[in-house]
Protein backbone atom coordinates (compact mmCIF):
# COMPACT_ATOMS: atom_id res chain seq x y z
CA UNK A 1 0.00 0.00 0.00
CA UNK A 2 1.56 3.72 -0.80
CA UNK A 3 1.56 6.18 1.57
CA UNK A 4 0.08 8.83 -1.01
CA UNK A 5 -3.99 9.94 -0.41
CA UNK A 6 -5.76 8.15 -3.07
CA UNK A 7 -9.04 10.31 -4.57
CA UNK A 8 -11.56 9.32 -7.06
CA UNK A 9 -13.46 11.78 -8.79
CA UNK A 10 -16.37 11.12 -11.13
CA UNK A 11 -17.23 13.94 -13.62
CA UNK A 12 -13.88 14.81 -13.98
CA UNK A 13 -13.54 15.90 -17.47
CA UNK A 14 -14.09 19.35 -17.66
CA UNK A 15 -15.59 22.55 -14.62
CA UNK A 16 -15.86 21.14 -10.94
CA UNK A 17 -14.76 17.66 -11.43
CA UNK A 18 -11.85 18.91 -13.17
CA UNK A 19 -10.82 21.85 -11.37
CA UNK A 20 -11.13 19.85 -7.77
CA UNK A 21 -8.93 16.73 -9.62
CA UNK A 22 -5.52 19.48 -10.09
CA UNK A 23 -6.02 20.87 -7.09
CA UNK A 24 -6.45 17.43 -4.92
CA UNK A 25 -2.96 16.51 -6.91
CA UNK A 26 -1.22 19.58 -5.57
CA UNK A 27 -2.37 18.28 -2.36
CA UNK A 28 -0.08 15.52 -2.94
CA UNK A 29 -3.28 13.32 -3.70
CA UNK A 30 -3.10 10.17 -6.22
CA UNK A 31 -6.55 11.41 -8.24
CA UNK A 32 -8.34 8.47 -9.99
CA UNK A 33 -10.20 10.46 -12.83
CA UNK A 34 -13.70 9.22 -13.65
CA UNK A 35 -16.26 10.53 -16.56
CA UNK A 36 -17.71 9.04 -20.07
CA UNK A 37 -15.14 11.53 -22.09
CA UNK A 38 -12.21 9.91 -22.40
CA UNK A 39 -9.81 12.28 -24.37
CA UNK A 40 -11.01 14.90 -22.05
CA UNK A 41 -10.40 12.35 -19.29
CA UNK A 42 -6.58 12.22 -20.81
CA UNK A 43 -6.04 15.64 -21.03
CA UNK A 44 -7.06 16.34 -18.14
CA UNK A 45 -4.69 14.04 -16.78
CA UNK A 46 -1.82 14.87 -18.77
CA UNK A 47 -2.13 18.37 -17.43
CA UNK A 48 -1.60 17.09 -13.70
CA UNK A 49 1.01 14.70 -14.61
CA UNK A 50 2.63 17.85 -16.35
CA UNK A 51 2.45 20.09 -12.90
CA UNK A 52 3.67 17.26 -11.05
CA UNK A 53 0.98 15.56 -9.90
CA UNK A 54 -0.38 11.52 -10.21
CA UNK A 55 -3.52 10.65 -11.83
CA UNK A 56 -4.93 7.70 -13.69
CA UNK A 57 -8.16 8.06 -15.89
CA UNK A 58 -11.05 5.04 -16.08
CA UNK A 59 -13.93 5.82 -18.43
CA UNK A 60 -17.13 5.62 -16.56
CA UNK A 61 -20.96 6.73 -16.71
CA UNK A 62 -21.82 7.00 -13.66
CA UNK A 63 -25.66 5.42 -14.21
CA UNK A 64 -23.98 2.36 -14.49
CA UNK A 65 -22.88 0.50 -11.20
CA UNK A 66 -20.90 -2.25 -12.37
CA UNK A 67 -18.78 0.54 -14.15
CA UNK A 68 -18.28 2.80 -10.54
CA UNK A 69 -17.15 -0.55 -9.30
CA UNK A 70 -14.44 -0.72 -11.80
CA UNK A 71 -13.46 2.93 -10.72
CA UNK A 72 -13.28 1.80 -7.15
CA UNK A 73 -11.70 -1.46 -8.29
CA UNK A 74 -9.18 0.84 -9.95
CA UNK A 75 -7.92 2.84 -7.32
CA UNK A 76 -7.50 0.07 -5.10
CA UNK A 77 -5.78 -1.66 -7.74
CA UNK A 78 -2.94 1.47 -8.32
CA UNK A 79 -2.45 2.29 -5.21
CA UNK A 80 -3.91 0.09 -2.52
CA UNK A 81 -6.27 2.96 -0.77
CA UNK A 82 -9.10 4.90 -1.07
CA UNK A 83 -9.28 7.97 0.71
CA UNK A 84 -11.68 10.07 -0.84
CA UNK A 85 -14.33 9.64 -3.18
CA UNK A 86 -16.12 13.29 -5.18
CA UNK A 87 -19.45 12.69 -6.32
CA UNK A 88 -19.66 15.36 -9.07
CA UNK A 89 -20.81 14.01 -12.16
CA UNK A 90 -24.14 15.58 -13.08
CA UNK A 91 -26.71 17.33 -15.99
CA UNK A 92 -29.26 19.82 -15.75
CA UNK A 93 -32.21 21.17 -17.64
CA UNK A 94 -34.41 23.68 -18.09
CA UNK A 95 -38.07 23.81 -18.17
CA UNK A 96 -41.30 24.58 -16.31
CA UNK A 97 -42.98 21.81 -15.11
CA UNK A 98 -45.39 20.84 -17.71
CA UNK A 99 -42.91 21.20 -20.23
CA UNK A 100 -40.21 18.32 -18.50
CA UNK A 101 -41.29 14.92 -19.65
CA UNK A 102 -41.34 11.26 -17.56
CA UNK A 103 -37.94 10.44 -20.21
CA UNK A 104 -35.86 13.79 -18.78
CA UNK A 105 -36.99 13.21 -15.14
CA UNK A 106 -35.56 10.11 -15.26
CA UNK A 107 -32.46 10.69 -17.28
CA UNK A 108 -31.82 13.82 -14.55
CA UNK A 109 -31.98 10.90 -11.17
CA UNK A 110 -30.34 8.62 -12.97
CA UNK A 111 -27.08 10.44 -13.48
CA UNK A 112 -27.21 13.23 -10.87
CA UNK A 113 -29.07 11.06 -7.82
CA UNK A 114 -28.13 7.59 -8.92
CA UNK A 115 -24.93 8.40 -10.18
CA UNK A 116 -24.09 9.45 -6.63
CA UNK A 117 -25.63 6.94 -4.65
CA UNK A 118 -23.66 4.51 -6.96
CA UNK A 119 -20.67 5.90 -6.26
CA UNK A 120 -21.15 6.59 -2.67
CA UNK A 121 -21.95 3.04 -1.81
CA UNK A 122 -19.21 1.97 -3.72
CA UNK A 123 -17.00 4.45 -1.29
CA UNK A 124 -18.41 4.02 1.96
CA UNK A 125 -18.34 0.09 1.73
CA UNK A 126 -14.30 0.16 1.05
CA UNK A 127 -14.59 3.50 3.73
CA UNK A 128 -15.72 1.45 6.49
CA UNK A 129 -13.71 -1.71 6.06
CA UNK A 130 -10.72 0.79 6.06
CA UNK A 131 -12.25 2.40 9.29
CA UNK A 132 -11.69 5.98 7.47
CA UNK A 133 -12.50 8.05 4.21
CA UNK A 134 -14.08 11.48 3.12
CA UNK A 135 -17.17 11.39 0.89
CA UNK A 136 -17.73 15.07 -1.03
CA UNK A 137 -21.49 15.52 -2.70
CA UNK A 138 -21.83 18.03 -4.97
CA UNK A 139 -25.35 19.39 -4.99
CA UNK A 140 -26.23 22.58 -5.84
CA UNK A 141 -27.77 25.87 -4.18
CA UNK A 142 -30.90 24.66 -5.68
CA UNK A 143 -31.03 21.50 -3.51
CA UNK A 144 -31.26 23.91 -0.35
CA UNK A 145 -34.05 26.44 -2.42
CA UNK A 146 -35.76 25.37 -5.65
CA UNK A 147 -36.37 27.87 -8.74
CA UNK A 148 -38.68 28.82 -11.29
CA UNK A 149 -37.72 26.13 -14.36
CA UNK A 150 -35.72 23.88 -12.59
CA UNK A 151 -37.80 21.99 -11.15
CA UNK A 152 -36.27 18.41 -12.11
CA UNK A 153 -32.44 19.97 -11.80
CA UNK A 154 -33.66 20.84 -8.17
CA UNK A 155 -35.47 17.44 -7.27
CA UNK A 156 -32.44 15.98 -8.11
CA UNK A 157 -30.47 17.78 -6.10
CA UNK A 158 -32.72 17.54 -3.39
CA UNK A 159 -32.24 14.32 -3.17
CA UNK A 160 -28.61 14.06 -3.41
CA UNK A 161 -29.00 16.19 -0.02
CA UNK A 162 -31.51 13.70 1.68
CA UNK A 163 -28.96 10.79 0.89
CA UNK A 164 -25.80 12.67 2.04
CA UNK A 165 -27.51 14.14 5.34
CA UNK A 166 -28.73 10.68 5.88
CA UNK A 167 -25.35 8.38 5.36
CA UNK A 168 -23.67 11.63 7.40
CA UNK A 169 -25.64 10.89 10.37
CA UNK A 170 -24.95 7.23 10.09
CA UNK A 171 -21.46 7.62 9.66
CA UNK A 172 -21.30 9.61 13.05
CA UNK A 173 -18.31 9.24 14.72
CA UNK A 174 -16.65 6.28 12.64
CA UNK A 175 -13.62 8.49 11.21
CA UNK A 176 -15.52 8.51 8.24
CA UNK A 177 -16.41 12.87 6.60
CA UNK A 178 -19.57 12.81 4.63
CA UNK A 179 -19.01 16.76 3.34
CA UNK A 180 -22.19 18.37 1.19
CA UNK A 181 -21.01 20.90 -1.23
CA UNK A 182 -23.81 23.87 -2.32
CA UNK A 183 -22.27 25.62 -5.61
CA UNK A 184 -24.07 28.80 -6.98
CA UNK A 185 -23.97 29.09 -11.01
CA UNK A 186 -20.38 27.87 -12.28
CA UNK A 187 -18.15 28.77 -14.47
CA UNK A 188 -18.42 25.49 -16.18
CA UNK A 189 -20.03 23.28 -19.17
CA UNK A 190 -23.09 23.02 -17.59
CA UNK A 191 -25.08 24.85 -19.83
CA UNK A 192 -22.63 23.17 -22.58
CA UNK A 193 -24.23 20.16 -21.68
CA UNK A 194 -27.45 21.30 -21.73
CA UNK A 195 -26.85 22.06 -25.42
CA UNK A 196 -25.07 18.50 -26.57
CA UNK A 197 -28.47 17.11 -24.17
CA UNK A 198 -31.50 18.81 -24.82
CA UNK A 199 -30.54 21.59 -27.03
CA UNK A 200 -31.08 24.21 -24.64
CA UNK A 201 -29.32 27.34 -24.54
CA UNK A 202 -30.14 29.15 -21.52
CA UNK A 203 -29.04 32.63 -20.54
CA UNK A 204 -29.79 34.80 -16.93
CA UNK A 205 -28.28 36.78 -14.50
CA UNK A 206 -27.27 36.40 -10.73
CA UNK A 207 -23.80 35.98 -9.38
CA UNK A 208 -21.50 33.24 -10.32
CA UNK A 209 -18.39 31.39 -9.55
CA UNK A 210 -15.21 29.91 -10.96
CA UNK A 211 -14.49 26.21 -10.83
CA UNK A 212 -11.24 26.94 -8.89
CA UNK A 213 -13.46 28.35 -6.04
CA UNK A 214 -15.36 25.74 -5.57
CA UNK A 215 -12.19 23.26 -5.81
CA UNK A 216 -10.33 25.74 -3.01
CA UNK A 217 -13.39 25.40 -0.85
CA UNK A 218 -12.98 21.94 -1.06
CA UNK A 219 -9.62 21.41 -0.38
CA UNK A 220 -9.91 23.28 3.03
CA UNK A 221 -12.71 20.78 4.00
CA UNK A 222 -10.25 17.95 2.76
CA UNK A 223 -8.06 19.64 5.46
CA UNK A 224 -10.53 20.23 7.95
CA UNK A 225 -13.53 18.37 7.22
CA UNK A 226 -16.96 20.08 7.51
CA UNK A 227 -20.43 19.17 6.76
CA UNK A 228 -21.54 21.73 4.40
CA UNK A 229 -19.54 24.10 2.01
CA UNK A 230 -21.26 26.89 0.58
CA UNK A 231 -18.29 28.64 -1.79
CA UNK A 232 -20.00 31.64 -2.15
CA UNK A 233 -20.45 32.23 1.51
CA UNK A 234 -23.64 34.60 1.37
CA UNK A 235 -25.26 32.17 -0.11
CA UNK A 236 -25.32 30.42 3.25
CA UNK A 237 -28.54 32.64 3.85
CA UNK A 238 -30.09 30.84 0.85
CA UNK A 239 -31.37 27.80 3.06
CA UNK A 240 -32.76 29.83 6.25
CA UNK A 241 -34.60 32.54 3.85
CA UNK A 242 -36.44 30.05 2.43
CA UNK A 243 -37.45 28.37 5.68
CA UNK A 244 -38.14 31.85 7.21
CA UNK A 245 -39.37 33.82 4.53
CA UNK A 246 -40.42 31.28 1.71
CA UNK A 247 -42.54 33.98 -0.44
CA UNK A 248 -39.78 36.37 -0.46
CA UNK A 249 -37.83 33.70 -1.26
CA UNK A 250 -39.85 32.94 -4.19
CA UNK A 251 -39.96 36.24 -5.36
CA UNK A 252 -36.00 36.37 -5.37
CA UNK A 253 -35.48 33.53 -7.22
CA UNK A 254 -37.89 34.69 -9.97
CA UNK A 255 -35.27 37.31 -10.83
CA UNK A 256 -32.38 35.25 -11.39
CA UNK A 257 -34.31 32.16 -13.27
CA UNK A 258 -32.52 30.67 -16.14
CA UNK A 259 -34.44 31.55 -19.28
CA UNK A 260 -33.86 29.87 -23.00
CA UNK A 261 -31.97 31.91 -25.39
Amino acid sequence: MTDRRTAVITGASSGIGEACARAFAREGLHVVLAARRLEQLERAAAAITAAGGIASVVPCDVTDPVQVDRVVAVALESTGRLDVMVCNAGLGFNGRLEETSAETMRRLMEVNYFGTFHAAKAAVAHFRTAGRGHLFIMSSIVGRKGVPRMSAYAASKFAQVGLGESVRAELAGTGIHVTMVYPISTETEFRRAMVREWGQDVAGAGPRQSPDHVAAAMVRALRRPRADIYPLRLSRIVPAAAALLPGLADWVSTRLTRKPR
